[in-house]
């Protein structure tokens, strides 16, 4: 993975999502996350960058049991043929299933879109 990647992904999140300044983005300490590229992203959006300690995936562990549910339920089961293909799995996973269908323990068996839902039913 690398840093032009990530800083692609990331702006897609603002671009999608717009969330607000103060956004705590994490993730591990992977060179594509230490970049100046990346951190450059985190400052312009007035976001904070959360980073694993050294040695320590228990720091972000909801983003590491993520990783680990894509690789899983993904990523393994896969022969890629090109990059754009992977790219294009990977968005629909996470845009299609993971966000919209797969209930997780943390969350009461809801999925996040459920969460999301009943957010906003109690606010509104």
């Amino acid at each position: 993975m690398t840093a032009d990647l990530v800083g692609k992904a990331l702006n897609m999140a603002v671009k999608n999502k717009r969330p607000n300044p103060g956004l705590i983005v994490l993730s591990d300490r992977g060179s594509q996350y230490c970049s100046h590229a990346y951190h450059k992203i985190i400052k312009q959006h007035q976001f904070i960058g959360s980073m694993s300690g050294k040695g320590n995936c228990y720091d972000n562990a909801p983003i590491e049991s993520f990783w680990g549910a894509l690789k899983n339920e993904l990523i393994y089961h896969h022969d890629y043929k090109t990059r754009f293909t992977a790219i294009n799995e990977i968005i629909i996973y996470i845009e299609l299933y993971y966000n919209q269908t797969r209930i997780q323990k943390g969350l009461g068996y809801k999925s996040p879109r459920q969460v999301w839902f009943d957010f906003y039913r109690q606010a509104a």
